[in-house]
């Protein structure tokens, strides 16, 4: 049995995609951010490794909370599909 793809599976593969490829840019961007950011200011103030510690430790929860954030705006443009659609999609699918 092949399995056609429809609208909404469609719509859910590619907000899918998107949220990943979202988020594996974001979370490394925002990590080598901090990285960077606390490794000049601990040059900048002779403060070696605390500024770099503190921000990278805080950079984890924040891209945590920038991945949800995506997640949920992203799922939130997706329709649940009718029991109507679906039922007849599956009617469709058994007659091949």
């Amino acid at each position: 049995m092949s399995q056609k793809t429809t609208p909404d599976n469609n719509a859910f593969n590619m907000t899918l995609a998107t949220v990943i490829g979202q988020v594996g840019c974001l979370t490394p961007i925002i990590l080598i951010g901090a990285l960077f950011a606390g490794l000049w200011l601990d040059k900048v103030f002779t403060t070696r490794p605390f500024f770099t510690i503190l921000f990278i430790v805080v950079s984890a929860p924040v891209a945590v909370v920038a991945l949800i954030y995506i997640v949920r705006k992203s799922t939130a443009r997706l329709k649940p599909i009718s029991t109507n659609t679906a039922k007849s999609f599956e009617e469709e699918a058994n007659r091949e």
